[in-house]
């Protein structure tokens, strides 16, 4: 199974432009393996810089207000949803304030 897309909207009022580059880099001195990419809208405006977290066969959350700030509680949130077979955390204390930026849980596709 490959690892997780990380959507980031490039549109968003205020959007950090650095932020998709330093997502990138982050990840990967964390040792992750993620696809990063942005595009234009994804409707959370209200909340804005939005961030989605999409991976086959798992829960995909979406986030709103990621700033750069958040980049080592997104890390936790990587290592956890990578741990976990089918995306569901147990317990979201350990992502800090990212956990109070989750927009929606959008649960994974059932196979038939």
């Amino acid at each position: 199974m490959t690892g997780p897309t990380l959507t980031l909207c490039r549109t968003c009022r205020d959007a950090d432009a650095a932020l998709p580059d330093l997502l990138a880099e982050a990840v990967a001195a964390a040792g992750l393996s993620a696809k990063v990419q942005q595009v234009d809208c994804m409707s959370g405006c209200k909340r804005p810089q939005t961030l989605s977290v999409r991976q086959s066969g798992k829960t995909a959350y979406l986030f709103g207000e990621i700033t750069v700030q958040d980049l080592p509680d997104i890390l936790t949130f990587l290592r956890l949803f990578g741990a976990s077979a089918d995306g569901n955390l147990a317990d979201a204390r350990p992502l800090g304030a990212l956990r109070m930026k989750a927009l929606a849980r959008i649960p994974a596709n059932q196979e038939h």
